[in-house]
This record gives C-alpha cells, structure tokens and sequence, in this order.
C-alpha cells in the first residue's frame, strides 16, 4: 500500500490493461450522440464534443519525486444538481461584484464572500502508468513530465479524498455513479471525464482546457461561460465580452444570468449597460428600474438610471435618482441635469407663444446638452419647422424620432402641458394634415385624445383636424360634379379652420382654374407654395395659370424649374419651350423655324444656322462630313437622342459642304459637338463617347 495525505491507496491491479480496453470501449460512441452545447450544463465535467470518430488513450509513465504537502480545498465531488443550484442561487443573490462600471462599487446590501481553493499533487517515488482520456481530437501526446493529473484510479471504484477540509462533507462518490462532479483526469464509468482546473472564483468556477481553443478568444470565453453554467461566471464573461465592444455577446451572458439569478440587482444593472450600447435605450431604463426595485440602496443602478432618464428628457425623474439619499452626485451629470432643464423650460415658454425660431432654438439646445433621445424634444423640432413653412425639414426630422416603446416611465411625464405620448400623437396629426393625408391625422389626433382627453390643446386639434377633413371631402365630391363654385366654397371652410394647409390652397386653385379666373388660381397657388415651396402640383397649376395671362417670364421659370424635378415628362418639356417661344415672340425676337422635338434638322445656310442656334432653350449642332467613319457611327445616336430629348434642338452640318459654317465656329476635326443656349455657346465636345455625349445633352436640357 502506498500512501498519499495519511491515507492508505490500493495498489493498482495487475489487470489494469483489461480494464483501460473496457474503458475505452464504453467510451466509444457513434455519430448520433449529443455534441458538447447538448449536455447538462450544469456538469462541467464532459468534455465530449462533436466531430469525433473515437477517444484514443495514450500511456506514459511519469515519475515525480517531492516533499508530501496539503491544504484545505473545496471538493467538487458528490456535488448533485439539485446541490450546484442551490450554490447558484447563494452566490448570486445580491452580489454586486463584476457590476459595468468604472469604480469597484458594490450595493450597500450585497453579501459577498471568498472562496479560496488549492491543488495539492500527490508525492510519490512510485513510477505509475496512467491512461489519459482526451476529447477534441484525435490522437494527442502526452501530458508534461511531473505533471500528473488531478483524481486516482480505484479498481474499488472508491474516490479517495486528500487533503478535505474538516468542514467539509464525508460522504464519498462511487465512479460511474454519475452524480459526482470529478476533476482533470479522472475516469469514470459511467460519466465523462473532465479537461479542466478548478479556479478560486465565486462558486466553482470550471475553466475549460487550451484544448478548446486559444485562450482569451471570444468563442472560448463563451464556451467557457456555457461549460460552468454559474450566473456570475456568465456575469464575468459577459462583462468581459462588453470589455471588447461585443455588445450582443454580452447582452446574451448577462440574459443567462438573470435566468439563473433573476433576483440580482447587478445583473439586471449589467444588462441595462448592455442595451444602452446597443441603442436600446428604452428597455435599458425599464431593466435600471428592476434593478432599483430589486436593491432600492443600489447606488450604481440609481446612477445609471438617472443618466438614462436625463438622456430621454425626463428630468424631475432624473432627479429623484441622481440625487439618491446616502450616495455621492456626480457632478458633471448634475450639470447636465441643469443645463437640460434650463434650455426645456425655455422651449415651453416659447411654443407657450408661438415663438417658434426660438422653440427650435432651444429644442436643439437641449438635445445637445444631454437629452439626445427625447422623443418629445424631436417632436417639438417637428412641430416648430412645420410651423415656420419647413415642411420638408419637418418630414426629415419625423424619420429620426427617437422609439421609446418599453420605458415604463414615459407615459406618464407632461411636454408643453400634455402626457408625453399625447405630444407625439398631436404633433403627427399636424404633420399628416400638411401632408394632405387627411384620414392619418384624424387617427393620430384621436389616439392623442385617448391618451390626454382632458386637455384642452388636443381636444381643440381634434374637432379641427375632423372638420377640415370634412370640408376636404366635400370640396373634392362637388369638385368630380364640376360644381366648382361651391367646391371653392367648401374648399374655403377648410382654409379658415387649418390656414397652414397647402392642399386645400391647391385644391381651391383648380376650382378657380375651372372657373376662368386664373388670377384667383395664381393667388392660391403663390399661398400654397409660401407653405410648401416645391409642391408639384401648385407650381404646375400656377404656371399654366400665368401661360394663360400671357405672363411668359413667370411660366418658363416655373416651367424650368419642372424640367428639373420632372426630367422625363414631355408634356413639361413641350409646355417650357412653347413657353420660351411664346416669351421670345413677346420680346419682338424673331422666331425661325420653331419646332418641338421631330427630327434632327439639316442646316443648309449660314443665316439659318444662327438664327437656328439663338432660338429660346438649347440647340446641339452635329458638325460632321459624309466621308468620315466615326460621323456615320454615330449619327443614329444623335438620331435617338432627338427622340429622348424633344424640347432640345438638334442641328447636323456637313462642313465640306459648307465650308463658311466651319469656318466661322473654326471646327477642324470631325465629329464636332457644340451646344448653345439662346444664341451663346457654352459647351464644345470633339470626338465625344456617346457617354459623355449624352451626359452634356441631359445635364443642359434642365
């Protein structure tokens, strides 16, 4: 009998190959059994992992000579299921240890305590062979000399403990029982055999071997928290995984956690970090508030919180936590607080008047100085501009309103006089009426009266909001019976409750259209684009409007600026350059051979060839001679550029027949494109790709 701690060990048996062959064989296993995510995390003692075709043992024979020592260590052994969550459940109630922040800061209320646990070798002048299961691979060499494995082998099937503390239990685990947790290299008969060393942290921690993987890499740390299965291991690598901008990952570890701990403050403090980095930021204030309600002297949690609140503009709130009794104000967060609140109080006094420049002012003010995902600050940005005539900007600005769905505190906080989530409503209702979508803004402006029907604001927008929608419809089906006098009407009564709306100045500039007096029609549509300067439809009803005054000037420049929004409609194109000519005639210009698209004309003459060029709009000159091979090519281009673009005019002229053209533009090479606008030359191309042709031909159409 040889002897380890004071404790007699069995001899080994001499049939110690036999039972190293039936080991291996029950260990075998095919292609169907479970990879390593598929067993109970809650042993992390089984090191089988997918993509294995067999378990090689190898045996070597170590010698080591050394002084017998021992210390007092936790044993894993005999550790049940039911034991490891009870331990979980012990180490994570109100442990604050690992909390995201930038001090070591615990809650006044957690309970945290050190485990310290050592490896003591065996000592032994004994030359021993052992037989060592490995996973993962293969083939592998063996272990280091003087390294010898954690766990004996016992025929008797008995775990002969050493070195256990006093305190510690005495009951003993039987190999092969399958209830015992066991350590780097011990066999089991009917359980696996565990790759790795215990370490000194909270609980047991396990920490995987290098034989998963490199240490420290992202996919170890996971599989390393996965293989524990303790809450504040998962905590710890969650942590680390935030460490390294692997936000998601850390979200994840932080979720298992509160799985397995749901009544930890930190966790739920961790994960709100977590989310806050991910944008989340409203579920990131619902997780702080859980984490104040399960720890209310959670100083951490009260901080984070509070820094939450101020970002979504909730600063009363913001306040009560940041100013924490028994817990030291940051500063510059208090500052922040101050300078926020400063700039919201004077927004309110000014919507309070309808200063809106300086409602925008000081909106942006205050999201600059911390309240960067306020809905209701965004909001007010949106209502001020749609105030000012910026519809443009104001629908911009709706784009990127801050979502807030999952903050429990924001249905109750007042903006300018109204809950929170009646702003938003009564705001989208205004944006929707100037958009014309008049059924939207009746839906947003009745969910803003569910939310807030005792104010009087909302209730005003409502009964405004659904009488001019009444009076758009009304105009709309007089307007379709072409009874256009009592469409302008109707039209009218929409006006005088919503003077802000564009559609119904447009709408009413039809009506007078239909009537004849297109005085009238460029009235309302000079008001409707003082409200939306490029609407469409009011820019294209004015400039018929003034055509039909015989106001040239003002109809080209609208025409033009048609062109450019609407590049490929040939109606505007023809409507711009009977425009221009009409204007040209007006001026007392002569007008030679005008014509709208058609084909490209021949020029025979150095008259017609000026006279060509200073008409209204943009003429393209092909200077080309019949003989060249790059002018045949392409000539049919040009061909189907004419079609493309029929409010240009396209001129092709032969220089060898006429020589005094050729020499008068001093053209030497061929093809030759010039382009002219109203008699002046402003882009000349020699030998061009049809590329860049074509490019030139669009850019100077507009």
């Amino acid at each position: 009998m040889s002897h380890l701690g004071g404790k007699p060990v069995p001899e080994l048996s001499p049939d110690f190959d036999k039972l190293a062959d039936q080991l291996r064989d029950s260990l075998s296993y095919d292609d169907n059994k479970p990879d390593f995510r598929e067993l109970d995390l809650g042993s992390p003692v089984s090191p089988l992992r997918t993509g294995q075709q067999g378990l090689t043992m190898t045996t070597t024979t170590t010698t080591t000579t050394t002084s017998s020592s021992s210390s007092s260590s936790r044993s894993v052994s005999g550790w049940n299921s039911s034991n490891a969550t009870a331990k979980r459940s012990e180490s994570g109630r109100n442990n604050h240890s690992g909390e995201l922040s930038g001090s070591s800061e615990t809650s006044p209320t957690a309970s945290t305590g050190n485990i310290k646990s050592a490896h003591n070798r065996s000592k032994s002048n004994t030359a021993m062979t052992h037989p060592l299961i490995y996973s993962g691979q293969s083939t592998v060499n063996s272990p280091p000399v003087n390294v010898l494995p954690t766990g004996n082998i016992c025929p008797s099937g008995k775990i002969i403990k050493t070195g256990m503390a006093a305190n510690r239990s005495s009951r003993t685990d039987v190999l092969g029982s399958g209830s015992g947790n066991y350590g780097h290299g011990s066999i089991m008969r009917g359980g696996g055999v565990g790759t790795g060393t215990l370490t000194a942290s909270k609980g047991y921690a396990f920490e995987p071997s290098n034989t998963l993987g490199t240490r420290g890499n992202t996919s170890d740390l996971m599989r390393k928290a996965m293989w524990n299965s303790e809450p504040e291991e998962f905590k710890r690598v969650g942590n680390e995984m935030y460490k390294k901008g692997h936000f998601l990952e850390a979200l994840s570890l932080y979720d298992k956690a509160i799985a397995l701990s749901p009544a930890n403050a930190a966790y739920r403090s961790n994960r709100a970090a977590a989310l806050t980095a991910l944008g989340r930021v409203g579920e990131a204030v619902k997780e702080c508030e859980e984490a104040v309600r399960l720890d209310p002297n959670y100083g951490r949690a009260h901080q984070r919180l509070a820094s939450l609140l101020l970002r979504v503009g909730h600063v009363e709130n913001a306040r009560k936590h940041l100013c924490f009794p028994g817990q030291p104000q940051d500063p510059t967060e208090l500052q922040k607080l101050q300078a926020v609140e400063r700039h919201l109080s004077k927004c309110t006094d000014a919507r309070r008047i309808r200063d809106w420049t300086g409602a925008l002012r000081e909106a942006d003010a205050a999201i600059a100085a911390g309240a960067d995902f306020s809905p209701q600050l965004f909001m007010c940005r949106v209502e001020a501009l749609l105030k000012l005539h910026q519809l443009d900007d104001a629908e911009s600005s709706l784009l990127v309103v801050p979502k807030l769905e999952q903050c429990t505190n924001s249905s109750q906080t007042k903006y300018f006089g109204m809950l929170a989530e009646a702003y938003h409503f009564f705001v989208q209702a205004q944006m929707e009426m100037a958009l014309g979508r008049f059924e939207n803004a009746v839906t947003a402006a009745e969910k803003a009266g569910q939310v807030d029907p005792r104010n009087v604001e909302v209730s005003v927008l409502l009964s405004n909001v659904k009488l001019v929608a009444r009076a758009r419809a009304r105009g709309n089906d007089l307007f379709k019976s072409e009874r256009f006098t009592e469409a302008c009407s109707a039209y009218g009564d929409g006006i005088r409750l919503d003077p802000l709306n564009s559609v119904l100045y447009c709408n009413r500039a039809a009506c007078w259209f239909k009537l004849g007096r297109w005085e009238r029609s460029v009235e309302d549509c000079d008001q409707a684009l003082s409200i939306q300067p490029n609407y469409i439809k009011a820019l294209l009803r004015r400039a018929v409007s003034n055509s039909k005054l015989e106001r040239w000037a003002e109809a080209v420049r609208d025409y033009e600026v048609l062109r450019r929004e609407l590049p490929g409609d040939n109606e505007v194109a023809e409507s711009l350059f009977h425009a221009q000519v009409a204007l040209k005639k007006s001026r007392g210009e002569e007008v030679y051979n005008m014509k709208f698209g058609g084909e490209v004309e021949e020029v025979s003459s150095l008259e017609q060839f000026r006279a060509a060029i200073s008409l209204p709009g943009i003429s393209v000159v092909h200077f080309k001679m019949a003989s060249n091979l790059q002018c045949k090519q392409i000539s049919p281009f040009v061909d189907a550029l004419c079609g493309r673009y029929p409010s240009i005019n396209f001129l092709k002229v032969d220089i060898n027949e006429i020589p005094v053209i050729a020499n008068a533009e001093n053209v030497r090479i061929v093809p030759t494109f010039k382009i002219y606008k109203n008699g002046s030359r402003v882009k000349e191309l020699v030998c061009p790709s049809r590329e860049l042709l074509e490019h030139s031909v669009r850019h100077y159409s507009f």
